[in-house]
């Protein structure tokens, strides 16, 4: 049985606005953003120092003369110097999926609540949710925005949701089997892995009864797309989005599936040369960079994500007029400088997912024995390729090695490793191992 088929539908009529009337709203916006953080310490001071006020916005393009915000402007600010709303208006708080040090908090107020659950609501109707589904949710619950995030939206909606988080994956198996979940919420990694569990118990994938798939969290290829559709015969669409400016809902997939629609009529976005800090043009790959519309509680004016993808303001046959980015294949802060070579991990793994007998498991290690980088590529075999011939396991890797070096431009060395033996994680996987950091040499 083939894929399903994702009927065209719109959430709002919001995301099919004129651009001429998107780009009123953006400016009126704008000036309310601005005017509303100015008393945030970290703006007050970049605004006076710039001679900055709202009534000096007259035009989108003004947007460049404010102040850049980082995830390091938000720590030095830490826990909610950023926040424009009393104490007492705080609804929620959520926090980065940072793995070291405190985590960066972020505060919604009850309106920020309802405009997040109608923006993960828009992707959600696009990538083919209905009000008569049933959601199953395997993402974390915690201060992580994507669980919560995600189970407001499909409330939003009208549909059902099983809130089954993270881990006991055998456990998720049977409540996707047993209840009939027609939707699965998780990251892309930790679907593959139900996939392979689910092998493992005699289920065919196949035979759940997934229909269609919203997947974010971490980066992931075309590539892995396919691979899912495959094992699930199901639709799995993209979203986008970080806590620090919303939580997902920034972006997503529409039925068409030719790039992630940016919510524009809530965030403005720049596509920079991350050295230079310049536009780059539509359609070359630059830092994202973010300013929340309408976020009370805690509004960003141009967040640098540190994310790298392009933009492409074609229309779409979907009929929403938004701008849309592509996949993110890497971040300024995670891109491997590789013997003077930039590499992605995503571009490792577009390459290991083009050969044939390979699973969608894998890990980067990166050295500095003595004056050049090694890098190490340990890759699973699929249990039905695995083989005890030297010459099929030798095929196998030299398979690998070239598209590698055709995607990257980089030899590394390959390493097979059995089927079911690299760590697997219920949230975001880790995919690079770099010692260059542990011994300094960075």
């Amino acid at each position: 049985m083939g894929p399903f088929v994702c009927e065209n539908r719109i959430w709002d009529r919001d995301e099919t606005m004129s651009r001429e009337d998107l780009r009123g709203v953006q400016l009126n916006r704008l000036r309310e953003t601005v005017a509303r953080t100015a008393n945030v310490p970290f703006y007050k001071q970049a605004y006076s120092k710039c001679g900055l006020s709202p009534d000096s916005i007259k035009a989108l393009d003004d947007i460049r003369r404010l102040p850049f915000t980082t995830k390091e402007d938000l720590r030095q600010h830490y826990p909610l110097g950023f926040v424009t709303v009393p104490r007492a208006d705080i609804a929620r708080i959520h926090g980065s999926s940072g793995t070291t040090g405190k985590p960066t908090f972020v505060a919604y107020n009850k309106q920020d609540l309802l405009t997040w659950s109608g923006l993960c609501a828009r992707f959600l109707v696009a990538g083919g949710l209905r009000s008569e589904h049933l959601v199953h949710i395997a993402f974390g619950y915690g201060l992580f925005t994507g669980g919560f995030g995600l189970h407001y939206g499909v409330e939003r909606v009208g549909a059902g949701i099983v809130p089954a988080a993270g881990g006991n994956t055998p456990r998720q198996i049977m409540l996707i089997t047993d209840l009939g979940a027609q939707v699965l919420v998780c990251t892309p990694s930790y679907a593959l892995h139900i996939a392979e569990v689910s092998r493992q118990q005699g289920i065919d994938p196949k035979a759940l009864p997934l229909k269609f798939g919203h997947f974010g969290g971490e980066p992931w290829t075309e590539e892995m797309r396919t691979e899912m559709e495959r094992e699930f015969s199901m639709l799995a669409f993209n979203n986008y989005g970080l806590s620090e400016v919303m939580g997902p809902g920034v972006s997503g997939d529409c039925a068409a599936r030719t790039g992630m629609h940016i919510q524009e009529d809530h965030f403005i976005v720049e596509c920079l040369n991350p050295k230079t800090l310049e536009p780059v043009k539509a359609g070359e790959a630059g830092e994202l960079v973010f300013t929340t519309l309408t976020k009370q509680a805690m509004p960003v004016i141009r967040y640098r994500t540190r994310d790298i993808a392009c933009l492409d303001p074609s229309p779409c046959p979907c009929g929403r007029t938004s701008v849309r980015m592509s996949r993110v294949v890497g971040r300024t802060d995670d891109m491997l400088i590789i013997r003077g070579v930039n590499v992605f991990p995503s571009q490792i793994e577009e390459a290991l997912l083009r050969v044939e007998g390979t699973a969608p498991h894998y890990v980067i290690e990166v050295d500095r024995p003595g004056a050049l980088d090694d890098v190490v590529v340990r890759v699973e075999m699929r249990r039905q390729d695995f083989s005890d011939k030297m010459a099929q396991m030798q095929a196998l890797h030299d398979r690998i090695d070239r598209e590698i070096h055709a995607i990257t431009g980089i030899r590394v060395k390959v390493e097979l490793v059995d089927p079911q033996t690299l760590e697997r994680s219920m949230g975001k996987a880790v995919r690079v191992i770099d010692h260059r950091k542990e011994q300094g040499k960075l």
